[in-house]
């Protein structure tokens, strides 16, 4: 079988995108999924993501974790689906598209540099505890405040929560903050991946959540965020016990397309 596929990476976080409007992949097959993104045997990524037809908007995105299993939302994949939609012609600047988690809209504020933005669903509370905050950006997130992100083991600490007794069943993500001159630095350990990524969005988007509800950064409308594969920004409104009108803004960048035998 081959399958015809492009590979986009935003801010490092990278992604199989693969046109399935004729809904001839076989999802189901997780082994399959496991090997596309081994970085050894297969084409390498973090994620595989599948563009499909839907009646509630332009398209349907269904975000796959390395491991081969279905994932939840997926921020830096949903920014890079918007850009693989404009490369098929499916959209011009402007994109409506389900998600696991429900509805999004985004939108390409710079053609020339596939700066995408993207609206994240709103976060109605954030656990707060005195060494941590846990919140659902439509994927789970524990952020941990740290002094120097660039001395952590992120895989060894990570792993620590993400297979603790609270989190070993369904997993989370673990973000790793310390606060920068702009806003925040980030490191981050992604569950389905089971590694350090590049970047992830939705952890983007929790750390920054966190850093202000944290009293970290005052700006109350957009913070900055370096990962360790580039710069994102997360803008919000604070709503409540949470956050509302949150959207997820960076690039989107095409690396390469091409056709795999498996």
């Amino acid at each position: 079988m081959k399958i015809f596929f492009s590979k986009y990476e935003g801010t490092g976080n990278d992604f199989i995108l693969i046109d399935d409007r004729a809904k001839t992949f076989p999802a189901a097959d997780e082994k399959l999924v496991n090997h596309l993104c081994d970085r050894r045997f297969g084409i390498g990524a973090d994620g595989l993501i599948l563009l499909q037809d839907d009646s509630t908007g332009n398209f349907r995105m269904v975000y796959f974790n390395a491991d081969g299993k279905e994932g939840s939302m997926c921020g830096n994949g949903g920014r890079c689906i918007v850009a693989f939609a404009k490369k098929l012609g499916i959209i011009k600047t402007e994109a409506s598209f389900p998600a696991a988690d429900g509805l999004h809209s985004a939108v390409i504020t710079d053609e020339k540099k596939s700066i995408v933005k993207l609206k994240m669903g709103d976060v109605s509370s954030v656990e707060t505890a005195s060494d941590h905050f846990f919140l659902n950006t439509g994927s789970p997130h524990y952020v941990l405040f740290i002094d120097d992100v660039m001395k952590v083991d992120v895989v060894a600490e990570g792993r620590k929560i993400r297979y603790n007794d609270r989190f070993k069943k369904d997993g989370t993500n673990v973000n790793f903050v310390q606060p920068d001159e702009n806003g925040i630095k980030i490191r981050s350990y992604e569950r389905g991946v089971e590694d350090e990524t590049l970047s992830c969005g939705t952890g983007a988007t929790a750390s920054a959540l966190a850093a202000f509800a944290k009293g970290m950064t005052k700006d109350s409308h957009v913070c900055t965020v370096k990962v360790m594969g580039g710069e994102l920004k997360i803008y919000f409104e604070k709503n409540g016990s949470g956050f509302k009108d949150i959207w997820l803004e960076g690039p989107a960048t095409f690396v390469y397309s091409g056709e795999i035998d498996v």
